[in-house]
Formats: C-alpha cells, sequence, structure tokens
C-alpha cells in the first residue's frame, strides 16, 4: 500500500470515528425532552401492555394442576410421556411465536403481534377446554405456545420503547412481575376448581380466555410506539404520541426528539446493510470478544431453565402428590407464591449489589437445595410408577417442600431475571441476533426439561433426578465464579472492552473500584437497556 493510500485509510479511519461521536453527541442533545415530566399515561400504557406477562404466565402455570385433575376426561389416564408431550409443546409453540413475532413487529408494528398473540390465546384456551381427545388438547397447548412467545418477545420491547428512560427499567421489570403473577394466579384458581364436581379442570383453563380479550380491547386505547411511528415515516403522529408521554414538553423538544429516534434508525439500518444475517451469525462465532459475550449471556440463560426450576412450575402438583401431600395443587401454590415475592426482591437488588453477587449466592444455594431434595427423596418409599408406598411419609416430605420453596426463592431473586439482562453484555452491532440466540436457548432448554422430567424420575428415580439439576447448578455456579464479569452501571462502550481479553472478570472488578460514582449513578438505568 503506497503512502498516500495509507494517509487516505488512516484519514477516512477519522472521520468514521468523528462521525459516529458527533452522531452520538447530536443523539444525547436531542434528547431534552427526558427530562420533562412523564405523565401517568405512560405508565398505564406499560400495565395495559404487561397484561400479555400476565397471560404468558397463566397460560404456563395452571398445567400444574390439569396434569393431577385430567383423570381420564381426554379419553384415558395420561402416560408420563403424554404428559410430557402436552406440556412442553407449549414451549416449542413459544419458539416459533417468538420467532415469527420478531418478524412481523418491525414491519407491521408493535401492536399487530400482541392482538396476533390475544387471538392464539383464545383459540388455543378454547381447543382445550373442549377437548375429550388427546390430540385436540395437544394442538390446543401449540397454540396458545404460539401466543406466549409473540407477547413474551412483543411486549417488553413495545414497553421499552414507549417508556421514558428513567423509567424503562422499572416498566419492563413490571412485565415479569406480572408473568409470575399469572402463575400465582393459575395455581391458584386450580388449586380452588380441583374438588369441584366434574371437570373443574376445564374452568381453570377457560379462565385464561378472559385476559386475552380484555387486552385486545384496552390495546385499542394505547398508540403504536413513536419509534415505529418516525420509521415509518408517520411524523404527526409520533408526535402526538410523544405529547401524551411528556406532557409539558415542547414542540422543540418533541421535534428534536424525532430527529434523534430518526438517526439511531439511520445508524442501526447502516450497520444491518453492511452486513448480512449471515454475516452478523458469523461474526459472533468468529470474533473472540463477541463470542465470549454471546456464550456467557446464553450459559446463564441455559443454567435458568436447566436448573430444574421448570419441572417445579409444570409438575409442582405432580411431584407434590408423588411426595404424599393430599391437597398437592393447594401445596404446589407456595411455588408459585415465593416465585412472584422474590422477583420483587430480585428488583430491588439487582442494581444495588450487581449480577454477580446475586448469581453467586442464589445459584449455589439451588444447587445445595436439589441436593438436599435428592437426599430426602431417598427416604421416601416411591416405587418405579412414581407412586408413594406409604401413608406416613413424616420429615422427608416436608424437607422436600422447604427445600423446593428455598430453590424457588434463590432461583427468583437471581438467575431467573438477570438471565434476560444478560443481553446487555451483548454489543450493539449483533444484539439483535444475539438476543434471538438467547431466546432459542430459554424455549430449547425449557422443552428439554419439560419433556424429560417424568421419564428421568422414572429412570433415574427422584434422587437421581435432582442430584442431576444439583451438578447442573453447581456447574453453573462455577461458570459464574470463573467466567462472569459484573456488568452493573457499565456504559455500553464499557461493556463492549470487557470480553476483549477472556470473560473480563478481573477487568470488570477493577472498573467497578475505579467508578464506583458513576455505577451507582447508572444502575438505575442499565437494566432498560
Amino acid at each position: 500500500m503506497s503512502e498516500k493510500s495509507v494517509e487516505k485509510y488512516a484519514a477516512d479511519q477519522v472521520e468514521a470515528v468523528d462521525r459516529r461521536k458527533s452522531t452520538s453527541e447530536e443523539v444525547t442533545e436531542l434528547n431534552g425532552i427526558e427530562a420533562t415530566a412523564a405523565s401517568k399515561a405512560a405508565w398505564l400504557f406499560s400495565v395495559t401492555v404487561s397484561v400479555g406477562g400476565f397471560l404468558f404466565g397463566y397460560d404456563t402455570g395452571y398445567i400444574s394442576s390439569v396434569l393431577v385433575s385430567i383423570g381420564k376426561a381426554l379419553g384415558h389416564q395420561l402416560s408420563s410421556h403424554e404428559q410430557e408431550l402436552v406440556t412442553s409443546l407449549t414451549s416449542g409453540g413459544a419458539l416459533v411465536g417468538a420467532v415469527f413475532a420478531g418478524l412481523i413487529a418491525d414491519r407491521f408494528g408493535r401492536k399487530w403481534p400482541i392482538w396476533s398473540a390475544c387471538l392464539l390465546f383464545v383459540i388455543g384456551t378454547v381447543l382445550q377446554t373442549c377437548a375429550y381427545h388427546l390430540v385436540q388438547f395437544a394442538v390446543g397447548r401449540f397454540v396458545v405456545g404460539l401466543g406466549v412467545g409473540s407477547a413474551a418477545m412483543v411486549c417488553p420491547l413495545y414497553i421499552g420503547e414507549l417508556a421514558p428512560a428513567k423509567y424503562r427499567g422499572r416498566m419492563i421489570a413490571f412485565n415479569n412481575m406480572s408473568v409470575t403473577f399469572g402463575q400465582l394466579i393459575a395455581s391458584a384458581i386450580g388449586a380452588g376448581f380441583q374438588h369441584v364436581h366434574g371437570e373443574g379442570w376445564r374452568a381453570t383453563v377457560a379462565i385464561g380466555a378472559a385476559p386475552p380479550i380484555a387486552l385486545a380491547g384496552l390495546l385499542l386505547l394505547c398508540p403504536e410506539s413513536p419509534r415505529q411511528l418516525v420509521s415509518h415515516r408517520k411524523y404527526e403522529a409520533a408526535e402526538a404520541v410523544l405529547l401524551q408521554i411528556y406532557p409539558t414538553s415542547t414542540s422543540d423538544q418533541r421535534q428534536a426528539k424525532i430527529k434523534s429516534i430518526e438517526l439511531s434508525l439511520q445508524e442501526a439500518t447502516m450497520a444491518m446493510s453492511e452486513d448480512s444475517l449471515w454475516a452478523t451469525l458469523k461474526r459472533i462465532f468468529t470474533t473472540p470478544a463477541t463470542g465470549r459475550a454471546v456464550l456467557t449471556a446464553c450459559i446463564v440463560m441455559a443454567i435458568s431453565q436447566l436448573g430444574g426450576f421448570n419441572t417445579l412450575m409444570y409438575y409442582a402438583a405432580t411431584l407434590f402428590k408423588i411426595v404424599g401431600f393430599t391437597n398437592a395443587t393447594a401445596v404446589a401454590i407456595t411455588v408459585s407464591g415465593t416465585n412472584f415475592v422474590f422477583s420483587i426482591v430480585n428488583l430491588v437488588l439487582v442494581d444495588k449489589f450487581g449480577r454477580r453477587a446475586l448469581l453467586t449466592v442464589t445459584v449455589l444455594g439451588m444447587s445445595i437445595c436439589m441436593m438436599i431434595a435428592a437426599v430426602s427423596f431417598h427416604y421416601i418409599p416411591i416405587n418405579k410408577d412414581l407412586v408413594v408406598e406409604s401413608d406416613h411419609i413424616g420429615w422427608p416430605a416436608t424437607l422436600v417442600l422447604v427445600a423446593i420453596i428455598v430453590y424457588v426463592a434463590c432461583f427468583s431473586s437471581g438467575v431467573a431475571t438477570i438471565a434476560w439482562i444478560g443481553t446487555e453484555l451483548i454489543p450493539l452491532e449483533v444484539r439483535a441476533i444475539g438476543t434471538m440466540l438467547n431466546t432459542v436457548t430459554c424455549w430449547s432448554t425449557n422443552i428439554i426439561i419439560a419433556s424429560t422430567f417424568l421419564s428421568i424420575m422414572k429412570s433415574a428415580r427422584p434422587v437421581g433426578t435432582f442430584g442431576l439439576y444439583s451438578a447442573i447448578c453447581f456447574v453453573g455456579w462455577l461458570f459464574i465464579i470463573f467466567c462472569y464479569p459484573e456488568c452493573k452501571g457499565m456504559p455500553l462502550e464499557t461493556v463492549r472492552e470487557v470480553f476483549k481479553t477472556g470473560f473480563g472478570v478481573r477487568y470488570s472488578k477493577r472498573w467497578q473500584r475505579e467508578h464506583k460514582h458513576l455505577a451507582k449513578v447508572s444502575a438505575h438505568t442499565s437494566f432498560g437497556h
């Protein structure tokens, strides 16, 4: 390369850096509207859309009580493999639904995928409620799963785009809390209808059709996100939405906000046009720093699923019935209740103590609790058909219940939410694909757990099953100790530097020590990235 070529290349690089810097500074300057007071309407929109999270929780939560009380309503007593099938089909549908919603969300906006999810929830609920054969019930579970995946993908995205920056983290977190609340309500209703004369489980399922109908109606009152409106050049509509969210803002501030959205869209478009989907995916696997970031996020997500929690959510009533509790469905409410309460605890602690500290304590706690449950099962006489051979079990059953409650508390206050916050580790230029891989990891490992639990229980017995989950949690804990960096309060540009030399645990610790004040200030917004 000639000297002139070298000089020209260097000048182009400097110009490119300056251009990116000026664009970033311009975007910051144009977001003065964030300093104005946000209206209550923003919270009302967020709460409304969070009904989608409630639907997610309810439709994944009621299967636990249904499996115990369904009996021969589908023509015969369901085998363990058939129970695994109808349970895992929702996760399979969710995987498909999430991909489909992601493909149409940018083209048709955020509201249409949510309306589609509502329709899928209703259709799936009707199919299950009216089912007298396994095939129809299974199809209904899959259709509901399509709705679950769509809602889980689009609702947090819509809330994040509509929310004022200073409330974004809490608004998205409220959606996550709605999921656990939906699971709690599903468990409570399931317990209430378990002893109703006739087939009370149909009522438990049928009630799930009411919230999506309500959400579909309330969504008519919610606007499209300003980002979507600007991307489709509907500037007047975008300004009207901004006025709803920031009622004290000036026209100049709203126009500036629209300009900042345009600039960010242009940057995203340029980044996407430079690389094809395949090139972006290839970059993740061929760039060591990017690969380590995505791998870290996906492994933490895998721990959250493979550690055994969803066996408790899907099979809690079945499990407690095996242990010998007479009203297993009512006892299973403790799982959903603990999950809900400690999801609130996570919101209080995650920005104060950081992700790494919470994961270090809670994942080890999960491993210990699963091992205690495995040891307790050794003293419970259960045959190969998972039937208790004694009417008096005593302390082992109680210890299993206590271990599971503490396990759920550890899960919900740690990895449950942090697994989704993990997308903050992924560089911006591959974040869309990285987030997709994280989501695929979630649902694929969820399918593995849901479709194998009862089979493993019969082949490896409860002792081996819970010992396996304990081992998975322990291996996950070792990964966190050696490979998970603390990125609390870090600007995204700094997070990019963490994985340049290894997994950046030492780098992140040093950064946290040197930037204590910045970490505290930034903590309030990092959840919303």
